[in-house]
């Protein structure tokens, strides 16, 4: 663990209460830092808030936003809400999964793209909507989302 991960352990820690009430803030902000929370932090975060690691990990497992593998470099979030599916996502589900080799909740196997799940964006008017690295694009179909993909350079 580096002195920058020390750090915000400790000012997490001082600026929320103690336990179960810092967890969060603290998991957020090794999430911001590092992209991840690898597994090696468990047992020092669930000692310092007084925790056991199952606590920390639940909390991690829970919440869709915390992971404990690194992202993919590109982020493509399929919304999978009623409006969406019934307005074409499920052939955006199809093409990706053609196109990437990958199902919804994988990477691809060089950390390139990854897909994930996402149950509405609130762009319903918009539907089918589909997020790539944090851009939200509506109305999107296969050919949208293939010259969208294509135009992604690493």
């Amino acid at each position: 663990m580096g002195k920058s991960d020390k750090k915000s352990l400790k000012a997490a820690q001082g600026s929320a209460p103690g336990g179960a009430g810092a967890l969060l803030s603290i998991l957020h902000d090794i999430m911001a830092e590092s992209g991840c929370i690898p597994k090696e932090r468990i047992p020092e975060i669930a000692g310092k808030l007084n925790l056991s690691q199952a606590e920390v990990y639940g909390a991690i497992s829970f919440y869709r936003d915390f992971r404990m593998t690194p992202p993919a470099r590109h982020v493509i979030r399929v919304c999978q809400a009623e409006s969406c599916m019934s307005r074409g996502a499920k052939e955006l589900n199809s093409y990706l999964e053609t196109r990437l080799g990958i199902k919804q909740g994988s990477a691809t196997p060089d950390n390139r793209f990854s897909v994930e799940p996402v149950y509405c964006f609130g762009n319903c008017a918009a539907s089918p909507s589909v997020m790539i690295d944090g851009k939200l694009y509506g109305r999107v179909d296969a050919e949208t989302l293939k010259e969208i993909l294509d135009a992604i350079k690493d």
